[in-house]
This record gives structure tokens, sequence and C-alpha cells, in this order.
């Protein structure tokens, strides 16, 4: 049986995973006042943050309909001759594209809908689990139930720079962005069952914060699969990541995958936001 992986474009994969794995991208919506785009395709980051520095304004995101994922399903089955699908969604508590996805395998066999219970390479990480479980000759079903359990283990979380994008989201009060500009706190964003929580508090500088922040990551998961781990980024800053990257591999991590983040995490977070995500045993 040939077996196919699919997810959103909320997955944040580098166009060269995609296109090595075959992998298919259902992209989501992005509006920007009355004007709708294809995440991915024809908007990311800087389209965002340009938007938002002129309008003062977040965009927002939209989910596909379940016909549209129905479609989505059925070419990419047709066209890579596949006799099973599994899609890997973006978490359910961010997003009805899980809902949507899920409703849509109901009129197909063989297509099963995950919810990642993650965002940005999170979903990337189990993305990516998936094909290297399809390469060990497992089933389907063995295939969904592992990664069911392997979402639990996934460590998804970000470093923001500036609460300006937090605090016109909702996710902060005026004084409290007040407080954290005066005293340069740099929240780091987790992932914890599905949703967007502020997990640690950082002070000082960007660049320092982010080395604390991957340190203290490998202090805080020690059982840690060095399998893959990517370094998530809004915008790049060669130098640090450079630096990232060398303590990540002095950890043991095999294969180290420097990408952007795409326009979820954009959206939510801004410009200069980083994250390391991994999974645990």
């Amino acid at each position: 049986m040939k077996i196919i992986v699919t997810t959103d474009s909320t997955s944040d994969l580098p166009k060269e995973l995609v296109e090595k794995y075959n992998i298919g991208v259902m992209p989501l919506n992005v509006n920007l006042g009355d004007d709708t785009f294809e995440d991915g395709i024809d908007i990311g980051p800087e389209k965002i943050f340009n938007y938002v520095d002129t309008t003062g304004i977040l965009p927002k995101t939209g989910a596909r309909s379940a016909l549209a994922y129905q479609e989505f399903f059925e070419k990419q089955m047709k066209d890579l001759n596949a006799d099973a699908l599994i899609h890997i969604s973006l978490s359910s508590e961010l997003s009805s594209s899980h809902e949507n996805a899920l409703m849509a395998s109901q009129e197909l066999q063989n297509v099963k809908v995950l919810d990642s219970m993650s965002l940005s390479t999170g979903c990337a990480l189990l993305v990516l689990s998936a094909i290297d479980k399809i390469n060990e000759g497992k089933d389907l079903r063995t295939i969904y139930l592992e990664l069911q359990e392997e979402r639990n283990r996934v460590q998804a979380s970000f470093v923001i720079n500036n609460l300006k994008y937090l605090y016109k989201g909702g996710r902060c009060s005026a004084l409290a962005m007040f407080g954290a500009n005066v005293l340069r706190i740099k929240p780091k964003i987790k992932l914890a069952n599905g949703k967007m929580i502020v997990d640690k508090k950082y002070m000082g500088r960007y660049e320092q914060v982010l080395i604390n922040y991957v340190k203290d990551l490998l202090k805080d998961y020690q059982n840690v699969d060095k399998k893959r781990v990517f370094i998530t980024f809004t915008t790049k800053n060669d130098e640090i990541n450079a630096q990232i990257e060398q303590i990540l591999k002095d950890y043991g991590f095999e294969e180290i995958i420097q990408n952007y983040a795409g326009s979820t995490i954009a959206s939510h977070c801004g410009r200069d936001t980083l994250g390391v995500l991994f999974i645990t045993l």
C-alpha cells in the first residue's frame, strides 16, 4: 500500500523537504483587510509585517472548507497514485482547519487526519516522522496511532523580542506591554494542549536571551530525540543562528534544519521571533 503525507501550510516546511518527500501542502487563507491570500504562495511574513506597519491592524488567518480539503485529498492521491493518505493539521485549538479536514476524510477511504496539537515546525516534526514511518514499512493505522502518542512529546516554543503583536491580538494588556518594554522582557511562548501560552519571561538583550533560551530548553528536556531539530524564525540573524546551531550540534542533534516561519507565527508574534523545536523521548 502506497501511503502519502499532506499537511497545512502552517507547518512551515522548507520547500526543499516538501519537494524531496512529495508532501502535499494545503495553503490556508490569510486576510489583509478585504484581500485574501494563500499562505506560502502569494503571502509571507514580510508582506504581513509591512501591512501591520502601515495599517496597525493584524491579519486574520482563515481555514479552508471541508469541500476544499476533500478535493485536495483526492487530487493528491490521484497525482501520486496513492492508496492511503495521512494529513497532519494545525492544532484544532487554533483553527477549524482540523475539523474541516476531518469532515472531508470521512467522505473518502484510507484517509486519516491527525490533530498535531501544534503549529509551525511542531507540525513539521510530525510530518517528517510520518515519512520515516512510511519508509520503515509501517501501515496507515500504526502510523496514525504512533503519531497520536508522539504529538504529546513535541516541544514547540518561541521567544519574542517585541510584544506589539501580542498586544494587538489581545494577548497582553497595555500595562504589561509597557512594563515589558521598560524591563526589556522577552516572553517565551509555548504550545501546551494545543494552545499558545506564556511559559517564561526572559530579560535583557534579545541575542543573549536566545542563547539562554536554547540552553534552558536542553536542560529542561533531557530525554530528547536527537534525530532532528528545527530552528525557526521570522527574522534571520546569521550570527545568532550560527551560535544556536553550534549549541545544538554540540548537544548531539543529527539533523538541524533552519527555516523561516510562515504567516501564522508572523501574525501572532511579529518580527524577531525565534524558536527551537524538537521531539522528546
